[in-house]
């Protein structure tokens, strides 16, 4: 995953979890192509700092989180993302998403207690590409 600007290996597969989250080289590649074809350009356009909150997540790591079997996440074609200013960073995102109209599949805001992040997924684990804009999926806090 070298050459990338914005966006390194070691960010999307970071945790604090205390789990060995090493990825195969399938799920480096997939990591590779959801940064150059979303990330990367999505970063650029955006033109401030972007944090990655959560990347690929190891079998273990997803349960840990509370992620769902079906988590792209796991296969590393998804990402969290958030910003300083979460408002603007939202909006930039969903005018983004509508103006550059990049095939993915989730592109959706996700809230636990206070904590917002976007989610972003350029496939889903069945290999589609749903084109899900800006739905929003509430967790409860436990």
């Amino acid at each position: 995953m070298a050459g990338f600007r914005y966006f390194t290996l070691k960010e999307l597969i970071a945790t604090n979890k205390g789990v060995d989250n090493t990825p195969t080289w399938e799920v480096v590649e997939h990591l590779a192509e959801l940064t150059e074809k979303i990330l990367e350009p999505l970063r650029a356009a955006y033109g401030k700092p972007i944090t990655v909150s959560s990347g690929y997540r190891c079998e273990k790591l997803n349960k840990s989180v509370g992620g769902v079997s079906t988590s792209a996440h796991l296969i590393g074609y998804a990402v969290d993302l958030q910003a300083k200013d979460m408002e603007g960073f939202k909006k930039f995102v969903r005018e983004w998403f509508l103006k550059t109209r990049p095939a993915f599949d989730q592109c959706i805001i996700e809230r636990k207690g206070k904590t917002e992040w976007v989610h972003i997924g350029l496939y889903n684990q069945a290999g589609w590409q749903r084109g899900m804009l800006f739905q929003l999926n509430v967790y409860e806090t436990r």
